[in-house]
């Protein structure tokens, strides 16, 4: 028999149409241990204590650099070719083996939510009229991932954001993931390498890219151990906010995949607000750093897009409409025939 997860039969938040109630909390697990028992070879295994049950995506960002056209659609729907971004970071974060997200929102931010809700009408409608691939389409979130809302008042920064998720944890979580769906990270798979980092190493893992020197100060640069030798994996010294060119450390910037230890609650309750009264993850990262517990970066070798600008954006789109099968021929087709104008 092939590996694979046996879910519980139960529902953790009921069922709607199919799709998991929108705007709970996760309840605590108990009484629900098959969900969490692996079936290998045909043996029966609990899993660890590392493996990744909820994934935190901070979503509750006006996206101003996306106007007029954010004023009425949340940023994070705005599709990627044909799939809002948002239902990209699902998919990745069920491919990592995720039982839920937890989408930190805000108030007039709902249309996020309606996203993974079943429209039983429109299905009905693409049924009737044998469009069978837009139905599938639509269908692709049905049972994909279970996700709950959890409201953001007012925006005092991601490490306030991801502190909101502490009580939505089982008990028995001892780390989870947050994935920022501005960060488009290609191909999927670097959250499964950072849990097995974590499973080597312990502590808290983070993703990071290589970026040009120039580049430097438009992110978050990690301070590597000398003795780092693996060209993938490294433990971090520190972390420096968006330092001048002579002041970086290196040049590994953070991206938006975190596989933190739940420890970054009680630092998160010890960072102080920086600048606008926001609480920063980093600052978090850094305190706990001081005090000894170990983080390491997993250096990403493939792509990564930036989804929260429109520039960036435009790439993201371009490049995976370049690998669709139904857009790519004919748009590089029409590229070539664009800049040789």
């Amino acid at each position: 028999m092939g590996h694979g997860l046996l879910r519980c039969s139960c529902s953790l938040y009921g069922w709607v149409g199919g799709a998991g109630i929108l705007n709970g909390s996760f309840p605590a697990r108990t009484g629900c241990k098959s969900s969490i028992v692996a079936q290998l070879g045909g043996t029966m295994h609990l899993m660890t204590s590392n493996e990744l049950r909820t994934v935190v995506v901070p979503a509750a960002g006006l996206g101003t650099r996306f106007l007029p056209a954010t004023k009425t659609v949340p940023k994070e729907l705005l599709p990627v070719v044909d799939t809002p971004g948002i239902e990209l970071i699902a998919k990745e974060a069920a491919q990592a083996g995720a039982e839920r997200l937890a989408i930190i929102t805000a108030p007039k931010k709902q249309g996020i939510m309606a996203h993974f809700r079943t429209d039983a009408e429109l299905e009905a409608t693409l049924e009737a009229r044998g469009k069978e691939d837009q139905l599938a389409k639509v269908r692709a979130t049905d049972g994909l991932i279970d996700v709950a809302a959890i409201e953001q008042p007012e925006p005092l920064g991601l490490g306030h954001a991801i502190g909101l998720a502490e009580t939505h944890l089982a008990e028995d979580e001892e780390c989870f993931a947050v994935m920022l769906p501005d960060d488009l990270v290609l191909p999927y798979g670097v959250m499964e390498t950072m849990l097995e980092v974590r499973q080597r190493y312990g502590g808290s893992v983070l993703c990071a890219v290589e970026v040009p020197e120039e580049d430097v100060s438009k992110y978050g640069v990690f301070d590597i151990a000398a003795d780092s030798d693996d060209p993938q994996v490294k433990k971090v010294n520190g972390m420096v906010e968006k330092p001048d060119l002579e002041d970086a450390p290196s040049n590994f910037a953070a991206t938006g995949r975190y596989l933190l230890d739940r420890q970054v609650f009680e630092a998160l309750s010890r960072t102080k607000p920086g600048k606008g009264g926001e609480i920063q993850i980093t600052d978090a990262i850094e305190l706990m750093i001081s005090e000894g517990h170990p983080v390491h970066i997993v250096v990403h070798q493939g792509k990564r897009h930036d989804l929260g600008n429109p520039g960036g954006y435009i790439r993201a789109c371009v490049d995976m409409a370049l690998e669709d099968e139904t857009y790519g021929e004919s748009l590089k087709q029409w590229l070539e025939q664009r800049l040789g104008e």
